[in-house]
């Protein structure tokens, strides 16, 4: 079974993409730090589906997320004709951490809850409570 789960900050914000069948691609970058004295390692991220086009808007640059996915390594030739490899990850599920970016929708404001005036003690508490 090939799985890896990695916590790391989004290193750019996400890309939309498409495959030929017109099946959603959200394309991120995640940096898996490692401390202070080594390299971060940078993961290429690909989620697929409606889940892509619903978490595009919450990918932004900066953003702490978990992915849990299948790894695969990836040769290419750069723009200088040198090889390089790549660490790439399908994403299987994926889950923010932290607060959420400010470029990120908002949520809807909602009022806050009227106070409820001081009880004098368990008088006013329904009888229904399962405790």
């Amino acid at each position: 079974m090939n799985s890896i789960t990695i916590t790391g900050n989004l290193g750019r914000d996400s890309e939309m993409h498409a495959m030929a069948d017109g099946t959603p691609i959200l394309s991120f970058s995640v940096a898996d730090g490692q401390g202070k004295d080594k390299a971060s390692i940078w993961w290429n991220c690909s989620l697929f589906g409606k889940r892509a086009e619903s978490l595009q808007a919450y990918l932004s640059k900066g953003q702490t997320v978990t992915v849990i996915g299948s790894v695969s390594e990836r040769e290419w030739a750069d723009k200088d004709g040198s090889k390089r490899k790549s660490m790439d990850i399908r994403v299987n599920d994926i889950a923010l951490q932290g607060g959420k970016p400010a470029q990120a929708p908002s949520a809807p404001v909602r009022a806050a809850p009227a106070k409820a005036a001081p009880s004098s003690g368990f008088d006013d508490m329904p009888d229904d409570i399962p405790f």
